[in-house]
Formats: structure tokens, C-alpha cells, sequence
């Protein structure tokens, strides 16, 4: 009996130690997903415009020295731009560059799947 109450007497203590708040918004980032996007300076009419939009896109990116912007290759796809950039972390395996799309008429940048 006498086990059962110490034991209890501990535990009382042990979540009286313990806080209800909850952790500061600032503490956790958010994941980037599929999704995200980027809110556009301009419009991207050219290639080049292209190419400068993932640019300013992935210098926000806390892994932006794997990608190599310089040897990136751009698609007319229409409406869009679909810009493939090359990552030095996937030199060895297939595909080897990251997709994005970059809407021509407001330069907005996504994230595309890589199959």
C-alpha cells in the first residue's frame, strides 16, 4: 500500500513539472510541398525570364547551392515554362533535375514532380 501511494505522491509531482502551453509558432517550420508557390515580381514572357524567376524562387530555398541554375534547360509548354535544373546531389541517379513551372503572364514558380 504503502508502494501505491509513493508511487503516486511521484507521479502527481512528475505532471505537476509538466507545462500546458503549446510551443511557439516560430519554433516549427513549415515543409514545403508540391503545391507551393511563389508570389511572382513580374511576368515571364522569355526564356531567360524564365530561368530568372526559379532563380529568385530557390535563392529562398535553404538548399539552393544543390541546384545548378546555369545549366538549367527551358521548355515552351504553352502557358507555361517548364524549367529543368539540374541538382548536384542527384548526379548519380535518375531523373538527375528538379521540374518547375513558371506561368508566363505572372511569373508565378511551382514545384513539379520529377517521374
Amino acid at each position: 500500500m504503502s508502494k501505491t501511494l509513493l508511487f503516486a505522491a511521484l507521479l502527481t509531482a512528475l505532471t505537476s513539472c509538466q507545462t500546458a502551453t503549446a510551443p511557439a509558432a516560430s519554433a516549427t517550420l513549415p515543409a514545403p510541398s508540391l503545391g507551393t508557390t511563389m508570389p511572382p515580381p513580374a511576368n515571364a514572357l522569355t526564356a531567360e525570364a524564365a530561368r530568372a524567376a526559379v532563380g529568385r524562387y530557390l535563392q529562398g530555398q535553404p538548399n539552393a547551392a544543390l541546384y545548378v541554375l546555369d545549366s538549367a534547360s527551358v521548355v515552351d509548354a504553352d502557358t507555361h515554362w517548364q524549367v529543368l535544373v539540374p541538382r548536384t546531389d542527384w548526379a548519380k541517379r535518375m531523373p538527375n533535375k528538379a521540374a518547375f513551372e513558371v506561368e508566363k503572364t505572372t511569373g508565378a514558380v511551382r514545384i513539379r514532380p520529377v517521374k
